[in-house]
């Protein structure tokens, strides 16, 4: 783990300028940090001043125990090192002051993405990618020898996009190692305060009370309402909106069978998506159960994402034959009211013009690798 010193960070941010500063939250602020005359840059996160005033490092402490523990991952922030700094107050009293840093990504959140005005949209494969490499980071935390980490903290405000625009999960502060698969098992220097259940509303498991009920099922809650959420760019909590929870709104469209509604309403959706999309509503939905029991692991997440979600998307053969068969159908039901187009004596019917129209849209809109 490498230690940056104090001052070439106060360099890299221009002591540490509001111009600086990309991100903002409860525990910490993020600044971005130039190195080398531009050559590198990186991510700095630095404590909130309310922690600073009551020299509370925990949070911090905890996310540099477990982010220098894990190897890399493509789908998590790497992680790269840390600073400390001792400084003297107005009083005269000591205090220490640690910063995180981390690598930078350049194209915001997917908070952002979804929420932010007058932002282009991601199309419906694109949000389909967003999910599974989530999927993927949260699963490689949950699978983590020898104990796994619980994430607490799942939400788009949390999902970061790198220069290629891949999803990756960060901000790990309120990460905890499992015990037993019942007990947390936070690190030794950690308080009260980092155990204790912890999260952002609207995203949290409304079963988690109290420390003996963290579990990996947790974070599967937190990932159904963040599934919601890509598909409707709707807000978890939105008090302009009844009801307010994004949960209570799409299961209770879900139940009603009508699961599309939930779709964002700035995007047409094709119909060769439309089986994919209902997909993914159908594993948020187990997702947000208020039976933790019932839930998915994050494994079966994504073995179910990769084998009808991600591959149909890639390869979308199974949606070209699909579409030619059932204008097949309607060319049948339609022939007497089909016009004509004769060309050099080859006869073309205005279905068979289709197909070829549904086969260039189908493929310009898959994923690409």
């Amino acid at each position: 783990m490498k230690e940056f010193e104090y001052k070439e960070l106060e360099k890299a941010t221009e002591n540490f300028s509001q111009s600086r500063l990309i991100g903002k939250g409860s525990h910490g602020c993020v600044y971005k940090g130039i190195l080398d005359e531009g050559k590198n840059i990186i991510a700095i996160k630095k404590q909130s001043l309310g922690l600073q005033k009551i020299q509370d490092n925990s949070k911090l402490e905890n996310e540099v125990s477990i982010l220098s523990s894990l190897p890399e991952n493509s789908f998590i922030v790497n992680f790269l090192g840390t600073s400390h700094h001792c400084h003297h107050d107005d009083d005269d009293s000591s205090k220490n002051e640690s910063f995180l840093i981390m690598e930078y990504l350049p194209n915001g959140t997917l908070y952002q993405m979804l929420h932010a005005k007058n932002n282009i949209l991601p199309n419906w494969p694109k949000r389909a990618q967003i999910a599974i490499q989530i999927a993927k980071a949260i699963q490689f935390l949950h699978q983590t020898k020898p104990n796994s980490i619980v994430h607490r903290d799942i939400k788009s405000a949390n999902i970061l996009f790198d220069s290629n625009w891949n999803a990756k999960l960060a901000d790990l502060g309120l990460a905890l190692r499992m015990k037993n698969d019942h007990q947390d098992e936070s690190p030794s220097h950690s308080s009260n305060s980092v155990t204790r259940p912890a999260g952002t509303i609207g995203y949290l498991d409304p079963d988690y009370t109290k420390p003996s009920k963290l579990s990996t099922k947790n974070d599967v809650f937190s990932f159904g309402v963040l599934l919601f959420e890509i598909m409707s760019s709707r807000k978890a909590i939105d008090v302009s909106k009844s009801p307010v929870s994004i949960v209570d709104w799409a299961t209770k469209l879900i139940k009603e069978g009508q699961s599309l509604e939930i779709c964002d309403k700035r995007m047409h959706v094709p119909w060769y998506m439309e089986s994919t999309i209902k997909n993914m509503l159908s594993i948020a939905t187990r997702c947000v159960s208020p039976k933790k029991i019932t839930r998915p692991t994050i494994e079966e997440i994504v073995m179910e994402m990769e084998n009808v979600i991600i591959e149909p998307i890639k390869y979308p053969l199974w949606n070209i034959l699909r579409g030619l068969t059932l204008l097949r159908r309607k060319r049948k039901r339609s022939r007497k009211n089909c016009c004509i187009i004769t060309t050099n004596n080859v006869t073309k019917t205005c279905a068979q013009h289709e197909k070829k129209l549904l086969i260039r849209e189908i493929l310009a809109d898959k994923v690409t690798e």
